[in-house]
Formats: C-alpha cells, sequence, structure tokens
C-alpha cells in the first residue's frame, strides 16, 4: 500500500524558531523561474525590482528596505554581496535549486552581523540527492533562451558529486516604447557548477563545491549598434567574471557534542563602461566560520553554539567619470567622485556565543551575542534574541530582537546611477551602518473540510541608528551621500492565507502594508523612494488527478510609490518631475502537461501588457545633464510569452 500526500509548494517552517518560509521545488515550477531573482513572483514577502531601466540589475526588498540589508546565503554559507549583489541574482538558475529559505527579521549570531532585515538562503541540488538528471531549456518572446542540466554521480558508497551547467543568451533588439533605448540589454552568460560530497565515515563529512560565471551584458541605444556607429551613440557594456570556492564539513562526537566548520573563497572582476562612464572593479573575499555544539544536560533542555569566524574583503575600484558640459559644482562641496581609484581592505575576525532553551518544543528561547574587530571600524557587539511559543498545535508564537551591522560600497552597491548624468558626491565621513529590528509572528493552523488553513499574521520595526542616506530630492544633477541625522525607520504588517480550495487547487492570498521613511538634509521625514506603500497577491494552482496537469495564475497589486524630485529644479518640459508612481497590477499564468519523465509549460508575464511610460529622463540627449535611467518603477518590457521543458530523472 502506497499512501501518497500533495504539500503546498511554500509554507511556514512549523518547528522553526524563527519566522522562516519554505520553498520547494514544486513552487518554484509555478514559473519560468529562470533564475533567483525569478524565483519569487509568487511570495508576498519579498519583492524584485529593476535597479534602472538599461542594464537589466535586479535587486530585493524585504521588510521595505533594499536587498543590501538582507543577508544572501548559497547552501547556508554568505554570498552574493558586494560587486554580485547588482547581478547575482540571475547567477543561480531555476534548475539548480533545490528550495528557498526566507527568515525575516534578524538572524541568528552563528551568521555574522549583517543580516538587518532578515536572511534568504538558496539550497542548490544536493550530490547524493535523489534527483539523477535533470534538463531544462527555456524560449521567451524576447527571442531570448537558455538551457540547463545537473547531474549526479554517486562514486562510491561514500563519495558522490553533481554537475551544474546553466548557459543563457539573448542578442535580439527590442525597442517596444519607442525611446531609442533597448528595453532588456542583450546577454551572454554561462555558469558552472560541481559539488563534491565525502562522508569520510558515519561521524564526518566534508562538502566541496567550486562554481564559476561569464557574463557580458549591452544595452544602450539602438544606433550604438549601427555600422557605422553614430558619435554621440550612447552603449552600455558589463562584463563579469566570478570563480569561487566553498568548503564545509562536521563531525559528531555523540549525542550532545559536534563540531562544524564553512568557508568559502572568491574573485570577481567587472570592466563595464556606461556611455562615456567607466567603471573597473575587482574583489577578493575569504570566510570562515566554526560552531562547536554543545548541551549543558542530559535531556538537552539547555545547549550553545559558539565558535569563531573570520572575514577578509580587499575591493579595488576605477572609476572615471566623463562630466556632461556646463556642469556646476556642488554647492554643499564634498567628495566628488570623479576619476576615482577606491580601495578598501576589510579584516574581521568575530567570536559568538548562543544559549538554547528548549522545553519539549513548545517553548523555545535562543539568546545569542557576539563581537566582532573590523580594522576599519573597531570593536563592536551583537545581541539577538529569538522566541518560539507554542500554545497548542494549532497556534504558534513568535518573537524577536536583534541589532545589525553592515559595511557601506557605493559603487558596487550603485552601480545603476553611473547610467544617468548625475553626479556622485559623499559629504560626510561615512560611518558604518547600525540598525535595530523588532519581530512578532502568529501562526494559526485550522482544520475546514479536513484541509489544512494556515493563517500567518507579522509585524516587523527596523530601526536605525546610522544609516547611509542616498539623497536624490536635494538636486537632479546629483546624488548625496551622507551618514543619517534624524530618525530612519521601516514598519511593516503582512497578512497570509494559505488553504487547499478544494481537491487540487491551492490558494495564496497575501496583502503587505508598508511605512518606510528616513530623515533627509532638509530636516524633513520623507518616505523612502521607490519603495511600494502595500502590496497584494492571489496565487491559484489547480493539479489535476495524478499532476498531469497544472494550471497557475499570480495576480500582484502594487501600491503607489514616492519618486525622487528635486528641491533644486529647472523649469524643463525635458525632465520628468512626477512626484508619486501609480498602483499597478501584474499578471502572470502558466499551463503545465506532465509525462512520466518530462513536462512541457507555456506562459506568459505581465499579461495586460502593463508599462511605465518613458522609464528613461531625456533618451534623446542622453549625455546631457538630464539624462537619468534610474526612476524605475513598475514594468519595462510589457507582456512576455515563454515556452519550455523539464526532463528529470530520479
Amino acid at each position: 500500500v502506497e499512501v501518497v500526500s500533495r504539500g503546498a509548494g511554500a509554507h511556514i517552517a512549523r518547528m522553526e524558531v524563527r519566522s522562516v518560509q519554505e520553498i520547494t521545488g514544486a513552487e518554484l515550477c509555478k514559473a519560468a523561474c529562470c533564475n533567483l531573482g525569478e524565483s519569487f513572483e509568487t511570495n508576498a514577502s519579498v519583492d524584485v525590482h529593476y535597479s534602472d531601466a538599461v542594464t537589466g540589475a535586479k535587486q530585493i526588498q524585504l521588510l521595505g528596505l533594499s536587498g543590501i540589508y538582507t543577508q544572501l546565503m548559497v547552501d547556508n554559507i554568505p554570498g552574493l554581496y558586494g560587486l554580485a549583489q547588482p547581478y547575482g541574482l540571475s547567477y543561480i538558475p531555476g534548475t539548480w535549486m533545490n528550495a528557498i529559505q526566507i527568515s525575516k527579521g534578524c538572524a541568528s549570531v552563528v551568521d555574522g552581523y549583517s543580516s538587518l532585515t532578515g536572511q534568504i538562503n538558496t539550497n542548490t541540488m544536493p550530490p547524493d540527492g535523489e534527483q539523477r538528471m535533470a534538463l531544462n531549456g527555456l524560449i521567451n518572446s524576447m527571442l531570448g533562451y537558455e538551457g540547463n542540466f545537473v547531474g549526479r554521480l554517486r562514486l562510491t558508497e561514500k563519495i558522490s558529486t553533481n554537475l551544474m551547467l546553466h548557459a543563457a543568451n539573448s542578442k535580439h533588439k527590442h525597442d517596444n516604447n519607442g525611446d531609442g533605448f533597448l528595453d532588456m540589454p542583450m546577454n551572454t552568460r554561462f555558469n558552472a557548477r560541481n559539488k563534491w560530497k565525502f562522508h569520510i565515515n558515519k561521524y564526518t563529512m566534508l562538502m566541496f563545491t567550486v562554481n564559476g560565471v561569464y557574463e557580458e551584458r549591452q544595452g544602450g541605444q539602438l544606433s550604438y549598434y549601427e555600422t557605422p556607429q553614430p558619435v554621440d551613440a550612447y552603449g552600455i557594456n558589463i562584463k563579469t567574471k566570478r570563480l569561487e570556492a566553498l568548503l564545509k564539513g562536521g563531525h559528531e562526537f555523540n549525542d550532545v557534542f559536534n563540531v562544524a566548520f564553512k568557508s568559502s573563497a572568491s574573485y570577481h572582476n567587472q570592466v563595464s563602461f556606461f556611455g562615456r562612464n567607466t567603471y573597473n572593479a575587482t574583489e577578493k573575499t575569504a570566510y570562515f566560520n566554526s560552531v562547536f555544539q554543545g548541551a549543558f544536560d542530559d535531556f538537552s533542555y539547555h545547549s550553545f553554539s559558539t565558535g569563531l569566524s573570520f572575514y577578509y574583503d580587499d575591493y579595488v575600484e576605477d572609476l572615471f567619470v566623463n562630466t556632461v558640459e556646463g556642469a556646476e559644482a556642488s554647492t554643499l562641496g564634498g567628495v566628488l567622485l570623479n576619476d576615482t581609484t577606491l580601495t578598501m581592505t576589510e579584516i574581521v575576525p568575530g567570536a559568538y556565543f548562543e544559549y538554547t532553551f528548549n522545553k519539549e518544543n513548545y517553548t523555545i528561547i535562543i539568546a545569542g551575542l557576539r563581537a566582532d574587530y573590523p580594522n576599519n571600524y573597531g570593536i563592536f557587539v551583537t545581541p539577538r534574541f529569538h522566541l518560539r511559543y507554542t500554545l497548542n498545535d494549532d497556534n504558534v508564537f513568535r518573537a524577536s530582537v536583534g541589532k545589525g551591522y553592515r559595511t557601506t560600497h557605493l559603487l558596487s552597491e550603485h552601480t545603476s546611477l553611473l547610467a544617468s548624468s548625475k553626479q556622485l558626491v559623499i559629504l560626510d565621513d561615512l560611518k558604518m551602518e547600525e540598525a535595530w529590528n523588532y519581530g512578532l509572528n502568529y501562526t494559526r493552523y485550522l482544520t475546514l473540510n479536513d484541509r489544512e488553513m494556515t493563517i500567518n499574521l507579522s509585524a516587523y520595526r527596523s530601526h536605525f541608528v546610522n544609516q547611509v542616506i542616498v539623497d536624490m530630492d536635494h538636486d537632479y544633477r546629483y546624488v548625496y551621500f551622507y551618514n543619517l541625522d534624524g530618525r530612519s525607520f521601516s514598519n511593516v504588517l503582512q497578512a497570509e492565507m494559505n488553504y487547499e480550495l478544494f481537491r487540487g487547487l491551492d490558494m495564496v492570498l497575501a496583502f503587505r502594508y508598508q511605512d518606510v521613511k528616513a530623515t533627509e538634509m532638509s530636516g524633513e521625514l520623507l518616505r523612502l523612494p521607490m519603495v511600494n506603500r502595500y502590496k497584494g497577491l492571489l496565487n491559484l494552482s489547480y493539479g489535476t488527478r495524478l499532476d498531469k496537469w497544472r494550471f497557475d495564475y499570480t495576480l500582484q497589486v502594487n501600491g503607489d510609490q514616492r519618486l525622487p524630485v528635486p528641491s533644486y529644479a529647472v523649469d524643463n518640459e525635458i525632465y520628468d518631475f512626477q512626484d508619486e508612481a501609480p498602483a499597478y497590477c501584474i499578471m502572470n499564468a502558466q499551463v503545465t502537461k506532465n509525462f512520466r519523465y518530462w513536462s512541457i509549460y507555456l506562459g506568459a508575464e505581465n499579461l495586460t501588457n502593463y508599462k511605465q511610460d518613458n522609464p528613461i529622463v531625456s533618451p534623446s540627449d542622453p549625455f546631457s545633464e538630464y539624462f537619468d535611467s534610474s526612476r524605475v518603477w513598475g514594468p519595462i518590457t510589457g507582456i512576455k510569452v515563454y515556452l519550455g521543458f523539464r526532463f528529470i530523472l530520479d
């Protein structure tokens, strides 16, 4: 007798102390999910936005704040930061991903001090998993295509490996809005990832991974690609080479004590130009973290984790900015980032201790404290606290409070600003960013018609002690960077419901409200620009008996956003001083036909063909002082249809 049950594609991890939402492989198949940046379309907690209208760079938002405040992990090791942050979401193809865990609020002190708003971990396919081979191919209406391969090989009972390959190409030039610029950059990308797992003995395990990425993005005006090329044509080219290696292992002494470590090293090189601006950068990183776990008693009511960590980050950035004709010097003074070579080496040794009280999984308390000593800032302490209280099997309460810190890297984190005529000015000696995060979460499980309904309510507040303000409101010609002088906070309320309406039809219904504000140099407390005031989500997924057919539909309602409006403005019709972006809806749909080992799917994104009007300011004169491609608040490309297949052999 074989008993089969179908679980939800995304769910709140019931036994986790923190509020962790797990996105499984089944959820990732609800959309084309070409890469990590496109895997949150059915998720109400994470937003993904284009950074600008020409480079195709994407960034996430969690708890109303930019993705730079979220710690991104790959196989539970920190990654996709620094130079990889603007384009890193495209470096992990959907076929490679086994599951994604989204944790809101402060993370554990074990993983460091930098997660101010949360943590997103992506698990890639394990070398000893059930999936022996997977193939995936995709083509879309913009004539972009990609292919993916994952293959596993068990060499011996103790040694296994897998190989993951990815290739993507999009060379067709599209200008559907007629502004003379490519709607999306042309792209060529190759990725390879090789994982090895060694079961040395019953108690010891090692895992080694090597990963490589090559990518080239080409964008700008259509005239840039004409022959002969016009003298005043605007082009963009970004070439990226990235190589990284990861090693982790663990040893179990007995049922109580064990030790583990995880480490990584990476090399990232970017050679790029944006019109007449040139930006070349190299980053070298190394990371090591050790964990020793044990218990104070035989019942494991009182346990602990402790260890040492080390982080090394070396930056070399060369920036050449061709100042537009007639540009004036900033009246506020400051350091102008123009023809600049920036170098920074950050060395951060650290230590931590975390105590856990667990009373039969009904009451769990985790209290952690870590100390880090960066060479550029001096020692600082990070406290964090988590509570999970289970009233009964159907009611779970969670609470968290903790502090977070991060170092700002202006150029790599705001590369999209180089695709404009704005000049970058640093007004202060920028300090380390520092913030507190508070969170409350309540999960209720109900049984209706013999099917479980999950209701999840959450409230989070992020409060900055210091923040590097990115001010685009003072003067349309400049972007000012300076330390916070006043208040800066993010308040987020969210309600979400998951329920199987009837056999085979799953529904996710969610609503989120955000109040995100910061004090700028004028002394005024303003809404943070490019942040939705609210968001609504409806996802319906229906599978026929034996899952031979699957139909998926997603509706997103994105609330209004404030747009930067410089107080120092000019009366010029070329420049768009619209102060608010309207609310809009996005609809996606997909139909999948499953066979024994393979499936084909046909889908469409942005079914209503909604597009932002004039995403680029002054596109006809990209070398003028008005040119700006960073005022992107909505879709650029309109409807996109795709056709693909999957082949999976377990």
